[in-house]
């Protein structure tokens, strides 16, 4: 919410065009259609918070429509959104590219997000638990120090040694699929609560 910082951060990068209507522009009082992704939006983040991709693909949708962009970018960190633009893009046919650019981190590894505002410093000091156990996890799974039905539970107790952590869930699953997995490729997944301040991280696995 941001919005005069937005705009001088795109500016210093050269952008020409900001496109930021107001909530009633874009929703009428009486709209009764959405789009709803059916299976991956069942998952994860999605069985966390039913009804919230339904929201994410309808405006994304609205924005390709007005907008008719050429390629659209999205972060890493919401892997699971990602995946399911680009299976929306792809039933519907819809004339963009959908493609994710790698995550960006703090120093410590936490991964930018305007949610990080909202956490104490206390909370803000234990936060990067949650990249520190994807990288520790990764390099179990590499020197075959951990088995894959072990994951999510080592997963879950190392994140919840941060003493102000609420783990929503960790998960080992598919890339393309978002199911459990027990091999490689793997997507490591995870939702962490810090008080009220939900965070989510991944780190995919070739």
């Amino acid at each position: 919410r941001t919005y005069e910082r937005d705009c001088e951060l795109l500016r210093e990068i050269g952008c020409d065009i900001v496109f930021a209507p107001e909530a009633s522009a874009m929703y009428f009082a009486d709209s009764t259609t959405t789009v709803v992704e059916t299976e991956l939006s069942a998952l994860l983040c999605g069985a966390s918070r039913p009804g919230h991709f339904s929201g994410v693909c309808t405006v994304v949708s609205k924005l390709f429509h007005i907008v008719q962009p050429s390629i659209a970018v999205f972060g890493q960190k919401d892997y699971q959104q990602f995946l399911i633009l680009q299976r929306m893009v792809r039933d519907l046919n819809f004339s963009v590219q959908v493609i994710s650019e790698p995550t960006v981190r703090e120093p410590d590894g936490l991964a930018l997000s305007s949610r990080n505002a909202y956490l104490t410093p206390a909370e803000r000091a234990q936060a990067p638990v949650i990249h520190q156990t994807l990288l520790q996890t990764e390099k179990l799974i590499r020197t075959h120090q951990i088995g894959f039905g072990e994951i999510e539970n080592w997963m879950a107790s190392n994140i919840s040694s941060a003493k102000l952590s609420k783990v929503d869930y960790v998960a080992a699953v598919d890339p393309g699929t978002l199911e459990s997995k027990k091999s490689l490729p793997l997507l490591l997944a995870c939702a962490v609560y810090f008080g009220s301040t939900r965070l989510i991280d991944n780190r995919l696995i070739t």
